[in-house]
């Protein structure tokens, strides 16, 4: 199944004078969980879940959501928050000191039974706490497939060292990488994003995806690299779009590879475009409605005809 690990917390969307404040769950790799689930793949989540009010929140939207949580942990520690600023544009901020997301144990996936998996993660549980290390250790002894979304929150961020010591470790056992230009910006200042491409793909990494927005996306493999656009859409929030996308490729991935990371170098080009064309439409859906709200399999589906009826107009 698709494993994506890291934190879940609670998202608080902001009023904007029109609209009084909102709040759901949230955390980049739950969201691609959930995405994932919506796309009718096997999904799970791996991480620590509180056991305070929030948590129970989470708890029964991962469930409602079909996605497996034998793997998770749950504690007394309170839910992290991250207030999201309304808007195209949306400015954040951060509440989890001492929080759940930090304090996982231990990550066993033997629960899910014989088999590989695709294993995803980044954001915050990629170097917060405790489970940092729980979490690169998991990735570095993995044998299926692992996905890496950095998914980079400058303001959480308080010893950048530290940051790229796990960006590091995620890395060498990285077989997929998607990442926006800001991500790249902030990671590598100064570098071109080809050349940020490169030196990934140097190492085990065998795609790289960059999202940049309403630019589209770009795909870099070592056979070659192509453009897909953005498909338009009227933007209520951007909350979610890059855990849809993720989401959306690793559901791609499973239905074309399974877990299987010696297969990967042998997807041709056209097929990631077709790969990134789909994730781009799934981002479009979330970005189309507020909070972290991924498409299911038969809305992705009616959009994707859309787009292509319109096309052949």
């Amino acid at each position: 199944m698709i494993v994506c690990c890291g934190e879940a917390l609670i998202d608080v969307l902001s009023g904007d004078g029109r609209h009084d404040e909102q709040s759901a769950p949230g955390g980049g790799p739950m969201n691609a969980a959930v995405a994932a689930a919506r796309l009718a793949v096997p999904s799970a989540f791996v991480g620590r879940v509180s056991t305070d009010a929030a948590g129970e929140r989470i708890w029964d939207h991962l469930r409602r959501n079909d996605v497996d949580v034998r793997a998770c942990e749950r504690g007394p520690e309170p839910t992290a928050r991250a207030v999201v600023g309304a808007g195209p544009s949306p400015s954040f901020r951060f509440e989890g000191d001492g929080t759940a997301d930090t304090a996982l144990g231990a990550a066993d996936l033997s629960v899910f039974g014989p088999g590989r998996h695709i294993l995803h993660g980044g954001t915050l549980g990629m170097f917060r706490g405790r489970t940092a290390d729980v979490l690169a250790r998991l990735a570095q002894r993995h044998e299926g497939i692992v996905s890496l979304d950095p998914n980079v929150r400058p303001a959480v961020i308080e010893d950048r060292d530290r940051w790229h010591r796990f960006h590091r470790r995620w890395r060498s056992a990285c077989d997929f990488y998607r990442a926006s230009d800001e991500d790249l910006a902030w990671i590598w200042p100064g570098r071109p994003t080809d050349a940020c491409a490169e030196e990934l793909l140097a190492g085990r990494t065998a795609a790289v995806m960059v999202t940049r927005g309403e630019r589209g996306v770009t795909v870099y493999t070592r056979t070659g690299r192509l453009d897909v656009a953005a498909p338009s859409v009227d933007v209520v929030d951007t909350v979610g779009a890059g855990d849809s996308f993720v989401g959306a490729v690793l559901a791609s991935l499973w239905q074309l590879l399974g877990a299987d990371r010696t297969a990967l170098d042998a997807v041709e080009l056209n097929q990631w475009r077709a790969i990134a064309q789909r994730a781009a439409a799934a981002a479009a859906i979330t970005c189309s409605r507020p909070g972290a709200d991924p498409p299911f399999a038969h809305e992705l589906a009616d959009h994707l005809s859309l787009q292509r009826l319109l096309a052949n107009d």
